[in-house]
């Protein structure tokens, strides 16, 4: 997916220059846009050679539901005249990470053998902001192979006091 990153930086890159002041706004109907790109029916359509590719942007804008501003309009007939509307959802992506790291926020996924309440999440999410020295935007994911505890993941440091995690080191000191 190397390739997919350097096709989608320089777009991703001009996109927040261009909305830096609107980017939560820009996050709403990208990933709408992203989602609907990222169909295998609009998939099929881009690659069509009978459809033209105003048509295939025109569709891909009118199914997705969502106001979007004249910057996302072209960015849409950019990608569609150059055969790279698969590279939208990388985009959506892309452009996240740069409005996150604007606002100072880094997305973080917490894996739980069970479901923590929301005061339980916000208290959780409190000490780990502090443990990761940064703001964090948290998504709960359900993993009953953990046993107990939790793993979180934000960006490329992982937190690992899972029961799973500590049999695994059990069993490796045991059998070294």
């Amino acid at each position: 997916m190397a390739e997919l990153a350097t096709i989608a930086r320089p777009y991703a890159e001009a996109l927040f220059k261009t909305l830096q002041a609107k980017s939560t706004e820009a996050l709403g109907w990208l990933d709408v846009l992203a989602a609907f790109a990222n169909d295998a029916q609009m998939r099929a359509l881009a690659s069509n050679p009978t459809v033209t590719h105003a048509q295939v942007a025109k569709v891909l804008l009118g199914a997705c539901g969502v106001q979007v501003p004249q910057e996302g309009v072209n960015l849409v007939d950019v990608l569609a005249e150059n055969g790279r509307l698969s590279v939208l959802p990388e985009i959506a992506s892309q452009f996240r990470a740069l409005a996150n790291k604007a606002t100072g926020l880094a997305e973080g996924v917490v894996y739980t053998a069970f479901e923590l309440d929301a005061a339980a999440l916000t208290e959780l999410s409190a000490s780990l902001e502090k443990r990761f020295a940064r703001r964090l935007s948290l998504t709960q994911v359900l993993d009953k192979d953990l046993i107990g505890g939790i793993r979180v993941v934000v960006g490329d440091e992982v937190l690992d006091t899972s029961i799973k995690a500590r049999l695994e080191q059990m069993q490796v000191t045991l059998t070294a």
